[in-house]
């Protein structure tokens, strides 16, 4: 198992690989390791993998935020002294790689957008935020993953739940103020003027984020590429770990064959 370090800023963080860098953004309640399946990737790229904050080893509640999440990650790459990468983000963390473009469009490479979202209605994320509330003051934690499993996972096979209960471990008032700023993302302004190249994927039993609503993404996004992983649900990289990783390898192939021709043409 890759150690975990810690940046100057105080951000635990995986780093490991070596090739064009990647960074994983895990999802809401998840933790950096809950990326094991895409380990194998590091053969290929320079894996970049941050626990977000009030998640995973990063213990803080202060200043919870899409925002602050992006900018974490951007003081993280530029600690690195990377200057661009291909930039990963699952549900909650596909807010964040949307959110990394709006703050240092430069320093992303590619986006690979994972059943996400890109807007929520405030009066639909109140009435999600106080059904959330209720349902982790009245469970205990072990429900509390069992209940999220049904919910995120299309396959209920035990190896699935398994991995996915290893991985998923909110904490109860980072869960909520992070949850809460998901309630506040509109990038509906924002996807129209995103110019890097863009692989959104969609689950097809996703019950958390439908696919609906990465299509709308698709729409939006100039050139964008759009995927439906079949027999999947919320988090296909534990349900279908080697179709998913295909598709991050063969997007990056071709992102960096693109902005290899743009290049030479500039």
């Amino acid at each position: 198992m890759t150690r975990s370090k810690v940046s100057k800023a105080g951000i635990p963080y995986l780093h490991f690989g070596s090739g064009e860098p990647l960074v994983l953004i895990h999802g809401l309640g998840e933790v950096k390791e809950g990326w094991q399946n895409q380990f194998e990737l590091a053969e290929e790229y320079e894996l970049i993998i941050p626990d977000l904050r009030g998640h995973g080893e990063y213990k803080t509640l202060e200043g919870i935020s899409i925002e602050n999440f992006a900018k974490d990650v951007i003081g993280l790459l530029k600690e690195l002294s990377i200057e661009s990468a291909h930039i990963l983000g699952l549900s909650m963390g596909g807010a964040v790689a949307q959110e990394i473009y709006r703050q240092a469009p430069g320093m992303c490479r590619s986006l690979i957008l994972t059943c996400t979202f890109h807007y929520m209605p405030k009066r639909f994320g109140a009435l999600y935020i106080k059904y959330r509330e209720a349902k982790i003051d009245s469970l205990t934690k072990g429900r509390q993953r069992e209940n999220a499993a049904q919910l995120c996972l299309y396959s209920w096979n035990e190896e699935n739940i398994r991995k996915f209960s290893d991985y998923y471990q909110p904490d109860r008032d980072a869960f909520i103020a992070s949850g809460k700023a998901c309630m506040t993302v509109n990038n509906l302004s924002l996807l129209p003027k995103i110019k890097v190249p863009t692989l959104i994927i969609a689950g097809q039993y996703d019950s958390v984020l439908p696919p609906w609503i990465q299509l709308w993404m698709h729409k939006l996004i100039p050139d964008s590429e759009f995927i439906i992983m079949r027999n999947t649900g919320h988090v296909p990289k534990f349900e279908a770990k080697e179709r998913f990783n295909k598709h991050v390898r063969n997007f990056i192939q071709r992102a960096s064959a693109k902005t290899k021709r743009l290049d030479a043409s500039a």
